[in-house]
Formats: structure tokens, sequence, C-alpha cells
């Protein structure tokens, strides 16, 4: 009761924030109150994009920093983080604070007792995680974010579980300088990004209270400032924002966190009664009009899926930090064994970097190692092609031809953007899922430009369009396409009839990835973060597992990110086990798989596989894989320990005999492999070139069968 009477007479009072009587409560109000006032004396990290025609035309300007800093936390947060990021992560944070015990202690009990449900709890407790990270994310200090991304990662993860699920409006007070106030003022209805972790309160008293008086900063050319943000969940795409509360190590802050880089329309800056400025923002999607294109023009750089230090070298290379990129090439470097395929494009990489930098005597030096490289890997294939297994010699044109898009990646019917599942038809008719352009195109038999036969009406969730499709097959009986639709969660079904310019939802809340149809017209997918593939068989509502579903891992019984799927006539199932770099067959109601292709963890000899994608398996029980990390099409035949390259091989690149990691893959009828080249945004044939003569013409004309 004493607290409720103190409280009658401390409201009376503008400087009076609350009124406590007990002790230990009012040290830990003092201790939150001085880590908020910290957050509002810190400069924020803002970055702007404006449509405004006569401004951000380089991005070397305001538009190239906003756009790549988005792009740079989405490399970073698909990074797998290693053991070696780990132990430079303490041995950062132990140098940082060398000599101060407290710090030391937090450090060791971090490592003893961090787990990722409790990333929140760290992140709002006064210590060196929270110092140390939010000075990088302010500074942008990229390594030492690069060194934080699995906890950066844990918290986007624990953002998106708590999502905010009904708007709001929220409050941030912040002292911001006269020429930071000045610049934001020119940029009006224009949108802005914060470069940290952004934390706002429900209360807005509460904000303007920890400004207190706001006349002596004049002196300082200091302004203090409260922000008012409407935040509505339904514009959240990416970036999403959570009620941290009951996760705070500070249980009486009413935090709404808001993840790294996300995007606000500045619409209003007005002097206020409260002799504060206020800042009038709303929460943005990275899918409004004005941002779509450009984000999603410059996301294509780094693709879908897990990325690696190549990629973010590229990123920082293009961002002109060019220390940075080589320092991560050369990391990459030191962790890829000497027969990797990717040594010969990080050589290249290197050598076109120093001399980009005007370091030309490294550049030749760099270039050389490149040659010597490519001709170990060209002398290698060579010796692969000789090899014949227990396959009968079917062989295919090393030189591939392209079919569909390799115009470069755009929009345009001649185009693809980031091409994924294939699927080619008995005229040679080729339907693509052509995921960043989110549509599905059909390319007839050799014709120069596409046709769109399912979405195109831009990236969404309604009925007539997709976001980010990933993978389509043919519906025969009922003559359409079935698409997996990724990251709408859900599979589709589109007839090829009548121009239908909607499809229908067949399967919803399913990470889906690859599709297969088996010979009575039961549907099969696969999930790629349950870890299981399931089959529904014509109007089931729910699905049977029959494969996976025990949780991520590589025993017999699990899978870890599977991909493409086949099934062949006993209703064998064969699943591409990507993150196991393995392909695993489950027969028939089996309750565990066997291995049948790689499985020697991830690597590029030919017992090898490197994150596994599309597959069939022919009526001989070959195995054709696409190798995607290997940049090569390989097959496996019955009881081979090793398989053999079919196709690609020659490192990454865009030349006529090599692939640019290999998606998917399909035969026409005359035994022709068509591939899926995802990052040269092509589609690839691959002509049928011999049988071995030592077989009759029967079993030639049975081998083409059996391959389409």
């Amino acid at each position: 009761m004493a607290g409720k009477s103190n409280e009658q007479w401390a409201c009376k009072f503008s400087k009076a924030k609350n009124a406590v009587v007990e002790v230990d409560e009012l040290i830990s109000r003092i201790t939150e109150d001085h880590k908020i006032q910290k957050k509002i004396a810190e400069p924020l990290s803002i970055n702007i994009f404006t449509t405004k025609v006569s401004e951000g035309k380089s991005t070397t300007g305001l538009n190239g920093q906003f756009v790549f800093s988005q792009i740079l936390i989405d490399c970073l947060l698909r990074l797998k983080y290693t053991q070696t990021d780990k132990t430079e992560f303490i041995n950062l944070c132990k140098n940082e604070y060398e000599g101060n015990h407290i710090e030391l202690d937090n450090l060791r009990e971090f490592e003893e007792e961090y787990s990722a449900d409790k990333v929140l709890w760290w992140y709002t407790r006064e210590s060196f995680f929270y110092k140390i990270l939010n000075t990088a994310l302010r500074t942008q200090n990229i390594h030492t974010i690069f060194l934080f991304r699995e906890f950066i990662s844990d918290i986007h993860c624990q953002l998106q579980h708590d999502q905010v699920t009904n708007p709001l409006r929220v409050y941030r007070s912040q002292l911001m300088s006269s020429d930071e106030l000045h610049d934001l003022k020119q940029h009006i209805g224009q949108f802005i990004s914060i470069q940290s972790f952004f934390s706002t309160s429900k209360n807005r008293t509460t904000a303007l209270f920890f400004l207190g008086d706001t006349t002596s900063l004049i002196d300082l050319k200091l302004e203090g400032v409260l922000f008012e943000i409407d935040a509505d969940p339904q514009m959240v795409t990416t970036k999403p924002f959570a009620d941290i509360s009951k996760y705070s190590h500070f249980i009486n802050e009413t935090e709404v966190l808001f993840m790294i880089g996300s995007i606000f329309r500045l619409k209003s800056i007005n002097y206020s009664d409260d002799h504060v400025w206020i800042i009038e923002m709303s929460l943005c999607s990275d899918n409004e009009y004005d941002l779509k294109q450009v984000l999603l023009h410059m996301k294509q750089q780094i693709g879908n899926g897990e990325t690696n230090l190549r990629t973010l070298g590229k990123v920082l290379w293009t961002m002109g930090k060019f220390d940075l990129a080589e320092g991560y090439f050369k990391r990459l470097l030191n962790e890829l064994p000497s027969n990797d395929p990717l040594l010969s494009s990080l050589y290249e990489d290197l050598g076109e970097l120093a001399s980009q930098t005007g370091d030309y005597d490294m550049s030749i030096q760099w270039h050389q190692k490149y040659l010597e490289v490519k001709k170990q890997n060209e002398l290698l294939f060579q010796n692969n092609s000789n090899i014949t297994n227990n396959c009968i010699g079917v062989r295919w044109k090393q030189e591939g031809i392209t079919v569909a898009g390799g115009n470069g990646r755009d929009d345009n019917l001649n185009q693809l953007s980031h091409p994924v599942g294939i699927f080619v038809d008995d005229d040679q008719t080729i339907y693509i899922a052509n995921n960043s352009n989110h549509r599905i195109v059909q390319w007839k038999y050799n014709a120069i430009i596409g046709q769109i036969v399912a979405g195109a009406n831009g990236c969404g969730n309604q009925m007539n369009q997709f976001n980010e499709p990933i993978g389509v097959i043919i519906d025969k009986e009922h003559n359409s396409l079935i698409i997996a639709d990724s990251e709408n969660r859900r599979v589709m079904q589109w007839s090829r009839q009548n121009n239908t310019k909607n499809g229908q939802i067949i399967i919803e809340d399913i990470d889906a990835w690859g599709l297969a149809m088996d010979n009575s017209g039961t549907l099969y997918v696969s999930d790629f973060k349950q870890n299981e593939v399931k089959r529904w068989k014509r109007e089931e509502k729910t699905g049977t597992i029959v494969a996976g579903g025990n949780g991520k891992g590589s025993d017999f019984n699990q899978l870890n990110f599977p991909t493409y799927i086949f099934v062949d006539e006993d209703y064998s199932l064969y699943v591409s086990d990507s993150e196991n770099h393995r392909v695993v067959k489950w027969l028939k109601d089996a309750d565990k798989g066997i291995i049948v292709a790689g499985g020697q963890g991830q690597g590029n000899s030919l017992t090898q596989l490197s994150s596994p994608r599309g597959v069939i398996v022919d009526q001989l029980g070959y195995i054709y894989v696409a190798d995607f990390g290997n940049h090569r099409i390989m097959r496996w035949c019955k009881e081979d320990t090793q398989g053999a390259i079919v196709a690609g091989g020659n490192g990454e690149g865009k030349q006529s005999n090599q692939l640019y990691y290999p998606e998917d893959l399909s035969f026409d009828r005359q035994g022709n492999l068509y591939v899926s080249d995802l990052w040269n945004h092509r589609v690839q044939k691959f002509e049928l070139n011999s049988i071995e003569n030592k077989f009759t013409d029967l079993n030639k004309s049975l081998i083409e069968d059996v391959i389409a």
C-alpha cells in the first residue's frame, strides 16, 4: 500500500518517474534507467534511400549505402558459423576487456551457459555482449559484425517467433546533432533504415522523460527528438519486431525491438510543445514499390540459401571495401582442401581484385595459380570421362547449348532470373520456376523467348502471385502445373487450359522445395525446414511422412535440408539430402533410408557431393544428381562407390562447358540432358552424344527410352 500512496503524490511532479519503496527494486530501476539514458546519448546509424530524381544515382551515394547495408546483413545471416569464428569472437572480447574482471567473468558465464533462447537476455543485459555488438553496428565495424552473426541470427529468430501481431505505436527518444536533424528534414517522404537493433517503448511519457531538460543542449549543438513510429506487422517480410519484455534482463522495461536494417518511411518532422522535435515514421516492407526492384536486384547477387565467404567477399568488393574482401577470400582459401574446385575461382577473384587496387605483380601471381589449378581440373575431368563404372556407356556432349535465358538477369521474356526447378514435357517444352521473377515460364522447342504461364503479377500471396517459386512439375491427369511457392509456404495447382489467371492452393503451411508424382497420381513434397518428405494421395487433406520426420540429423531415419525428390516405378523415393551431402533412397513404407550417392562428407572427389539438388533415376537404376556446390552433374550407377561426371565439372563459370550452381535437371525423350544453371540465369541442354558400340540398336533404343 505504501507504494500506491506514494504514487499518488509522485505523479504530480513531472521530474518524478516512479515511486519505489524496496531498495532492491530501486537499484534495479536506477540501473535500467541508466542503461536507457546511455542508449539515448549514443548516436544512431541511419541510412537514407531517396527516390528523388536528382539524387542517389550512384551506389557510392546515399542509395548505395542504404542498399548495400541491407544486402550485407542478409548475406551474413545466411553464412555458416564455424568453430574458428567462435574462437576468434571469444578472443576479441577477451582482448577488449583485458584486466576488467567483471566483464571477463561475464564472458566466462557466456561461454559456459549461452543458448539461443537466452540471446535477448544477454542483449539487454549491461555487459560486454551489448557494448561490443552495439558499438560494431553503430560504427559499421564489419568484421566484428561478422563474428557476431550467429547471435544476430538468434535475435532475428527470436523476434520472428514473438512477432507482434497487431498494429501499434511505439516511441524512442534520442539526442541528435543539429546537422543530422537538418539532413533528415531534407528527406521527408523518403525511406530510412536503422543500422542497429532499434529499441523503442510503448509508453510515450516514459520515452520523453529520459530526454530531460533539452534547453541545455543548444550550446552542444544537440537536439532532443522523439520518434513516433506506427508499426503494422502486416508490412513485415524480412525484418521482424517484437515485444521483448519477458526476455529482457530488465523485467520492467516495456521494450519493443526492431531488427537491424528495419526500413521506415519518414512522414514528418515538427517542433512540439514539449520542446522536442517529433519525428513521425511508419514501418515499411522491403517490398515497397519504390524499394522492391532495387533491393531485389541487389539480393540476386547473393542468390538464395546458404552463402559463403566468397559471396561475402564479392559483396564487400562491390561496396569498395577491397581490403576486407581480400581478407575473406584468403580466409576461405585457408579453409578449403587443396583439391576443392572453388580454389581456381578464388585465385581468379584475388587476381582481379589485386589488379583493381593497382597491385599488378600480385595480380600476376594469383592468375598464375588460377591457371595451374584450372589445368589440373581439366586433366581430372579427362580422366573421369574415361570411367565407365558399372554403367552402360552413355555420353553427352560437353559443350552445352543455352535453350532458355542466357541473356542476362532480368524479367524480359528472353531472360531469366535464378531459374530453379525445371520440367521437360514430351514435346521438349521446358517449364521453369523463375524464382526471382516470381513466375513460371515455358520455353518451347527452339523458341528465342519464353511465355509466362503462371504468376508474373509481382511478388505477393494472392491467387495470381508467387513469392519465389522453387519447384514445378506437370500433373498430366489434370493437365495442370503443381508449383512449390516457397516463401508463401504453400503448394499451388495451376491449370494449363484457357490461359488461367489464378491458381488454387492445394497444400498450406509447408516449406516446400521438391515435388514428385508417382504413377498413381500421388503427390510427394519435401519440406526443407521440417526435414521430411510427405505424400498426399488424391483429395487427401493431411499428408503422410514417407521420409525423415525425425528431426534434423544424419542418421538413416533423418534428413538435413531435403531439396529435390524423385519417385520410381516401384514407389521408392530418392531424396537429395542437401546438407548431409548425399542422396538417400527410401523403399516404399521403409522407416529409414539407404545412401545411394555421396554420404562421404562434403567435397569434390568422385565419392562425394556438395549440397546436391536435382535428382533423377532412370529405369536401369542410374542416379543423376545436380552437384550444386561442385558445379557439375554426376551419375551414380548400381552398387558403385563413386560417381562419374557427365556435365560441367570445369569449375564455376559461364562457358558452354561450365555450370554455375546447377539447381535442377531433366531429360527429354531423346535422352538430352537439361540443367537449370542458377547463377548464369539460363537452362543448358547437353545433347546425347553416343552409346558405346558394344550395345545393339535395341539396347540403344532402350537406354534412350529409360533416360526419358
